[in-house]
């Protein structure tokens, strides 16, 4: 995970892949929470592709779930799923790696148009974009969840994310995110994201009583650098790097560096943080922090909490949040501006 431009940046115009502006668009989860309830697993919608109205087969697979992941960027899915696959324009060998579970998705990147439906009926449907159709599943050697699959069929990723390119991902660029390149024209490119659905498009209703955060452009890949963050650990003094805000999964994954990292913050074997530990997360823009929150190492309780708290061996502070931080608030990002904002809700 490389550091840069965390603080001061100044706006900068990205160039990004053409796409089309987008119509302002709700999505409800397929798996949203009933009643008012926090988030507690990734959220889910509805993916197809093709039709001859958009360039496709004649005859398209029936929909099904994805997870919808901040963590990533592009759609990952089973070869299988995609309707005459062996018939769409190849970009070549394509290659796909999440981290956080270790496993390697490999398959062939192909141009294909995809819809995205809410449980709400409410669509978005792409340009036509790189897809990757997914023919084989490999582990990393670290791998924590990962088993080995020569044909995988249930694979369904919605990728959303940006500046993933340095790890493991070199091929996700911003082209090939779904929710940056429609076929419809509207408004700014970005979303919001909450707890019950994904609003697709920015307009002034979406943008509305966010603090925001500008990001610099990454020195080394067409897409911006990460949002910044600072943790403080039981009081010690705050390591500062980047968040991700990743609502694929539910466990948090925190780097802290040992001046920041108090020995008797670790649990035995070092590889986890004991019971009772204190933890202070600060995102922030180049003056004060946009959003703050608490938490306590082997507290599950708290709306913010994740299922856990993993350790990774990283040079400079990092923390996933998983996607229970949506319980505290919305995320926003603007792909147009570089922009990343924080609403808490109920505002």
């Amino acid at each position: 995970m490389r550091r840069t431009g965390l603080y001061g940046a100044t706006l900068l115009a990205l160039a990004l892949p053409a796409g089309a502006a987008q119509a302002q668009i709700f999505l409800t989860y397929l798996n949203a929470p009933q009643d008012g309830a926090d988030i507690a697993e990734p959220p889910r919608l509805r993916l197809s592709f093709g039709g001859p109205e958009h360039g496709g087969p004649e005859h398209s697979e029936p929909a099904r779930a994805a997870v919808m992941d901040t963590g990533s960027t592009g759609i990952v899915v089973s070869a299988a799923a995609i309707p005459g696959v062996e018939t769409l324009p190849s970009l070549g060998p394509g290659t796909l790696t999440y981290s956080s579970s270790g496993r390697i998705m490999r398959g062939t990147w192909v141009r294909t148009t995809a819809t995205v439906q809410g449980a709400n009926g409410a669509s978005v449907t792409t340009a036509p974009i790189p897809v990757l159709a997914v023919t084989r599943l490999d582990c990393l050697r670290t791998a924590r969840n990962c088993t080995p699959n020569p044909a995988p069929q249930h694979i369904a990723m919605l990728g959303i994310g940006f500046g993933r390119q340095g790890d493991h991902q070199a091929q996700s660029t911003p082209d090939r995110n779904p929710f940056l390149n429609l076929a419809a024209g509207g408004a700014g490119r970005g979303y919001v994201v909450t707890r019950s659905g994904v609003h697709v498009g920015l307009g002034d209703a979406e943008r509305r009583g966010f603090a925001t955060v500008q990001l610099a452009r990454s020195p080394v890949f067409p897409d911006w650098a990460q949002a910044p963050a600072c943790i403080t650990v039981d009081n010690t003094a705050p390591a500062c790097g980047v968040a991700l805000m990743d609502t694929g999964v539910t466990t948090m994954y925190l780097a802290v560096p040992p001046p920041n990292l108090p020995g008797s913050a670790l649990a035995e074997g070092g590889t986890g943080l004991r019971p009772g530990v204190g933890l202070r997360f600060d995102l922030p823009d180049a003056t004060a922090p946009k959003a703050s929150f608490r938490l306590t190492a082997g507290d599950t309780s708290a709306a913010l909490a994740p299922a856990r708290i993993v350790l990774v061996p990283r040079e400079t502070a990092f923390v996933n949040t998983s996607v229970r931080f949506l319980n505290g608030y919305d995320y926003l990002f603007d792909a147009d501006q570089g922009l990343v904002g924080y609403r808490r809700r109920g505002m």
